[in-house]
């Protein structure tokens, strides 16, 4: 499996004109830092309902400062950098201008002066809209900064330049589609009006366009948008149904094949998008002709190995999907069906056992998931009379692991 890319609302990796710099603490280092706070993002996310954001910055000192390298810009400095950005003497003088805007973007009081100023975000959004892509690029940063903003209103200002980046999605630079990837998913989920805005121009055909991209950020990208799109309350019955309709699930199951060629963060994505679909029991059956049991199977037996051959790496961030995928497939399918996939197979237990000693170890407040799906394997096999007699391994497995877990403090669970 590739690297864990950054999730949710933590700083992802340095770019300074859709280029890497080298730093002194190292892009390793900082994917290292991200993961611990996904980690712990997730699970707040699982357990209150919080809603996450995403935060692209344009280099590692940014994201080793935090927001120590927000400055607070009053009103007159923001029209100034503005009146710079459209009128500067030359593209370099426009450019330095909207880096300094941006930066003062990073602070939420400077975010409600820009908001507050008439005629700011249509002057950004002309900048957006511009022939200049160095312009274009740090007017979309700006947006990306506001969409992160922790306030409705903020997000509400952004509403004129949605169409322009829905409409920048069909581009031809990967690192300019995943900035406006990133700013739609964070506007998605902040603002109902946005989603609105978006479903009728046609955001999820759009969205079914930048899932045949051969660029893995972009991918990375697309998955969480699509998460805040599906997690929205009217997702079952406005966006669900054509996001059935169209070529997303069948990618998405691509993506998600175990192999030499599975990226973990594209895998988690998409697997937790796979999760908010098969929650909203629209059409689950689609989801099983075309493949979802035997390919969530197959990657749970790939996740049974890779916690036999390596440390902990965030693989608990695609288990609880994975997991979670499983468990509710398995209510809605019928015995006979079973009998003709992967299920029936006795290391899908196995590997099941091996992921609970795992979790038992590292991840403990994952048990219950992975003690739910034992629960539905275990009736489903029972249902397939796999359980008969001189068929020890599952029984055996099965009782090992209750055991095991039985003798555990409560309180890990």
């Amino acid at each position: 499996m590739l690297s864990l890319p950054s999730f949710l609302s933590c700083t992802m990796w340095s770019r300074r004109h859709c280029c890497l710099r080298t730093v002194a603490c190292g892009v390793e280092d900082l994917r290292c830092r991200r993961r611990e706070r996904e980690a712990a993002l997730r699970k707040a996310r699982r357990e209150q309902q919080l809603v996450s954001k995403r935060l692209l910055r344009e280099d590692a000192q940014e994201e080793g400062e935090g927001q120590s390298a927000a400055v607070l810009l009053g009103e007159a400095e923001v029209q100034q950098f503005l009146r710079l950005a459209q009128r500067g003497t030359d593209e370099k003088e426009r450019e330095k201008a909207l880096v300094s805007l941006r930066r003062g973007l990073q602070h939420p009081e400077t975010q409600q002066t820009f908001i507050r100023l008439e005629g700011s975000m249509r002057t950004l959004v002309g900048l957006l809209t511009s022939n200049r892509a160095l312009l274009q690029l740090e007017a979309a940063r700006c947006l990306h900064e506001l969409s992160h903003s922790e306030q409705s209103a903020v997000a509400e200002a952004c509403l004129p330049a949605t169409s322009y980046l829905l409409t920048y999605l069909s581009g031809h630079s990967s690192d300019f589609i995943e900035l406006c990837l990133y700013t739609l998913g964070n506007l998605i989920v902040e603002s109902e009006a946005v989603r609105k805005q978006l479903l009728p121009q046609g955001i999820v055909p759009a969205l079914a366009a930048c899932i045949q991209s051969p660029h893995v950020a972009v991918l990375e990208a697309l998955g969480y948008a699509l998460s805040q799109l599906l997690q929205a309350k009217e997702a079952p019955e406005q966006i669900i149904p054509s996001l059935l309709d169209s070529s997303l699930p069948q990618h998405m199951l691509r993506l998600m094949q175990p192999g030499p060629k599975l990226n973990l963060g594209v895998a988690v994505e998409f697997a937790w998008c796979l999760h908010y679909i098969i929650c909203s029991q629209v059409n689950n059956a689609m989801l099983l002709t075309h493949g979802a049991l035997p390919t969530l199977a197959m990657l749970l037996l790939d996740l049974a190995g890779a916690v036999q051959r390596m440390d902990d790496v965030g693989l608990e961030l695609l288990a609880c999907p994975v997991l979670r995928c499983l468990s509710n497939l398995l209510t809605e399918v019928p015995v006979e069906a079973l009998e003709q996939m992967e299920l029936r197979d006795e290391r899908v237990v196995a590997a099941l056992f091996i992921l609970l000693q795992f979790f038992l170890q590292k991840q403990p407040t994952l048990l219950p998931e992975g003690l739910w799906l034992l629960n539905n394997l275990t009736g489903a096999y029972s249902s397939m009379q796999c359980c008969r007699e001189g068929s020890g391994l599952l029984p055996a497995v099965v009782a090992r692991a209750l055991a095991l877990l039985l003798a555990q403090h409560t309180g890990s669970l």
